[in-house]
């Protein structure tokens, strides 16, 4: 089977014509998918990863964009200059994708058991009963509880995973040689992420039919692909086998994808980021000069030294929750709260409800509980972890903190004050001081104004400065601050890339000389290599400014990168704390067990392990034919 290739792509060039000139989003590339394998496709975002799917796909919008050379080849058949009834005709029925957000990819309006039966009646020309059955065994074999009820479901009724799980069973509804799997776990928890991987690595078995996996992720990859492709601006750098990648990475862009993301075992104070590895210098025609750059013995050591140590709670308040206060040196690395400090955050058995309404008049008859009786202390200076899967509560008690979610009972104190009684020029102060920073900076930011605008009226409500040149300056040091430029205060949002748009969040948090910042999935939607980048300002911000943090997640290893004490929240609850390192090490909690091991692990080990695994599976398939 992995001797016959099914996807052939030689010399593709798909060009974007734009005000600034042509861009050359995907550059003479040559990629080629053997029949039952998984090919992984590597790259940050600008990387001509997607463009390269939708080349394949054919849904390039028209007047933008031109495959200006190359070819594509399913089986044989040219896709470049296939007429477009006949590609119409192989889309969904022998090469079928998942798009990275299932929630703008399913039709609201309509019900998920109806998207799924019209492309099975559109191309296997079966009656709408039949279709139906299909689809509910489709729902059963990607793993939708209550398939027979699910059928019904709006988009908006059904969780991320359940929506993804639909997205595959769509792709999958006319059994397809050829799946294109585009970031289709980026936004998912880790435990729904592990679920989705060990799905399509069981289809992928199954069925016999090949994969094209596109991520950011090494990490990702190291769990279900067989071989890797990773691109850099358009072009190819580095490919070959998962294990041979991983274990002797030749280009520099390469191993500084797999050296920034945070990993569990790391004892580095700062991140590696793709710079360190690289310098990209773009030349007049488009493409890039790339030069490698040596990460010294040295300059490990001081990824592992340079910036703050942890600082965790009282031993007194240690010695309640049983960790082994006694053993606790104080170091560099870690320090303890003094005795008798009081905390600058203080919850006490807070609850968030919400009420269902049902029946003709809605009245009342249960609420969801989203926060259910939560204790939390956290002191200047430190960064508390709020982990958890989606639903969980987290960012419903961030939300709370800032007086964006109303409490149903509980007491939350701020330095000592009561917030919950606050109101209006109180109530402001108090938001000046604590500032929260969204998941997504695109759909937080304002698009119709510039940063300058943003910055400038923030400070404007909150009465900080006198004149509007004083306000201005001040807007420009937060960007050279945040590792933009100055001049960047006349653009727009939509003309900055994701990393940016967030820096420029965490440019408006501190614009009102917050001291107290909940980030809320602050960098779960951000490449690993810009993931980095935000991690390490905002850790640089910390021991500048002496900020404080909530750092909500649901991504075990980034919380443990960056924050000091950890929370585990499941169903509304507080089901483990500590310091984040002792939670890592020695959970006490199955939950948090299942969050742990649900983190993509790419260790060689293991990789050479799930290499032989596939080895067999191969060669029984082969066997059976």
């Amino acid at each position: 089977m992995a001797d016959t290739a099914v996807l052939e792509i030689k010399g593709l060039k798909t060009y974007f014509d734009s005000p600034d000139g042509v861009v050359k989003a995907v550059d003479d590339l040559t990629l080629t998918l053997n029949a039952g394998e998984t090919m992984g496709l590597v790259g940050e975002s600008g990387s001509g990863k997607s463009v390269t799917s939708l080349s394949v796909m054919r849904l390039l919008p028209d007047r933008a964009a031109t495959i200006a050379g190359g070819s594509i080849s399913y089986l044989g058949r040219d896709l470049v200059r296939l007429p477009e009834r006949e590609m119409r005709n192989l889309r969904g029925s022998d090469i079928s994708m998942i798009f990275q957000e299932p929630g703008t990819s399913l039709n609201p309006v309509f019900r998920v058991g109806v998207q799924v039966t019209e492309g099975i009646q559109r191309h296997l020309k079966v009656s709408f009963a039949e279709a139906k059955r299909r689809t509910i065994d489709l729902f059963n074999e990607v793993g939708i509880p209550e398939p027979e009820r699910r059928f019904h479901s709006y988009p908006h009724e059904m969780s991320g995973g359940q929506k993804q799980r639909v997205m595959i069973a769509l792709a999958l509804a006319c059994d397809p040689e050829i799946l294109i799997a585009d970031e289709p776990t980026t936004a998912l928890d880790v435990t729904i992420q592990r679920q989705i991987l060990d799905l399509l690595r069981d289809l992928r078995d199954q069925r016999g039919m090949s994969i094209l996996f596109i991520t950011h992720d090494l990490g990702v990859i190291g769990e279900i692909a067989d071989d890797v492709a990773v691109m850099f601006r358009g072009r190819l750098v580095e490919h070959g086998p998962v294990e041979e990648i991983f274990a002797n990475p030749k280009h520099p862009y390469t191993k500084g994808l797999l050296a920034c993301r945070p990993k569990l075992e790391s004892t580095f104070r700062r991140l590696p980021t793709v710079s360190d590895f690289m310098d990209a210098q773009k030349l007049p025609d488009g493409s890039y000069e790339v030069q490698e750059k040596q990460l010294s013995a040295e300059a490990i050591k001081q990824l592992s030294m340079t910036g703050r140590g942890r600082l965790i709670h009282p031993k007194s308040e240690l010695q309640k929750i049983g960790h082994p206060f006694s053993e606790i040196k104080e170091d560099a690395d870690l320090k303890t709260v003094p005795e008798g400090r009081r905390p600058i955050l203080k919850i006490e058995d807070l609850k968030v409800y919400y009420p269902i309404r049902t029946g003709v008049f809605r009245r009342v008859t249960d609420h969801v509980k989203a926060v259910d009786g939560i204790d939390l202390k956290v002191y200047q200076g430190q960064t508390l972890g709020l982990v958890g899967e989606s639903g969980c509560g987290k960012t419903t008690t961030g939300r709370a903190i800032v007086r964006l979610a109303e409490m149903t009972a509980g007491k939350i104190q701020y330095e000592g004050i009561d917030i919950t009684s606050l109101r209006g020029e109180d109530l402001k102060k108090y938001r000046s001081n604590v500032q929260i920073i969204f998941q997504d900076p695109y759909s937080s930011l304002n698009p119709r104004m510039t940063v300058e605008g943003m910055l400038v009226e923030a400070m404007m409500i909150h009465g900080i400065l006198g004149r509007r040149s004083e306000r201005r300056d001040r807007a420009a040091h937060l960007l050279e601050e945040v590792g933009l430029e100055a001049g960047h205060l006349r653009r727009y949002p939509h003309e900055f890339s994701g990393g940016q748009r967030q820096r420029i969040s965490i440019a408006r948090a501190l614009a009102v000389k917050s001291e107290f910042i909940i980030c809320d999935e602050s960098v779960s939607a951000l490449d690993v290599s810009v993931q980095a980048q935000v991690l390490n300002l905002l850790k640089d911000l910390q021991e500048e400014h002496g900020l404080t943090y909530v750092f909500i997640s649901h991504d075990l290893s980034v919380v443990k990168f960056m924050s000091d004490m950890m929370a585990v929240m499941n169903a509304g609850k507080i089901v483990e704390f500590g310091p984040s390192e002792s939670i890592y090490e020695n959970p006490q909690e199955e939950y948090t067990k299942r969050l742990i091991s649900s983190i993509p692990n790419d260790s060689l080990e293991l990789i050479r392990e799930r290499v032989a695994r596939r080895e067999q599976t191969r060669s029984k398939q082969k066997s059976s034919k």
